[in-house]
């Protein structure tokens, strides 16, 4: 077994890690290192665009999380990622001839009571 880093075999063992693997340490350079590391996976591009798309469609967080079995912060994370790669705003080419208003109405004048539940 050699050091990954400086390629010599000076190496000494150097307790067990939380998978239960046991460590290396290279007297040379003090890389610490496993014999057989293997990085995760991650879920593929598939998966996420399905959770991608179940959200746009309108599912929420948690919903797409008890359907597919992936916490709702690894999807809001994936949200955000696309996010980012969309413009900041849109630049219509021609301008529209109709627009659209929402109503506000709001109450100016006194009110009758002035504390409470009507007692003065």
């Amino acid at each position: 077994m050699q050091c990954p880093e400086c390629k010599l075999e000076h190496i000494r063992k150097n307790g067990i890690n939380r998978q239960r693997k046991q460590n290396y340490v290279c007297v040379n350079c003090g890389c610490q290192f496993i014999t057989n590391y293997e990085a995760s996976h991650g879920y593929s591009d598939e998966f996420k665009r399905e959770c991608l798309k179940m959200y746009v469609n309108g599912m929420g967080f948690r919903a797409i999380e008890r359907v597919k079995g992936v916490h709702h912060t690894t999807i809001i994370t994936w949200v955000k990622e696309v996010g980012e790669l969309l413009p900041d705003s849109y630049d219509p080419e021609t301008i529209p001839q109709v627009g659209e208003l929402d109503e506000l109405e709001t109450f100016v004048g006194s009110k009758k009571t002035k504390f409470g539940s009507g007692q003065q």
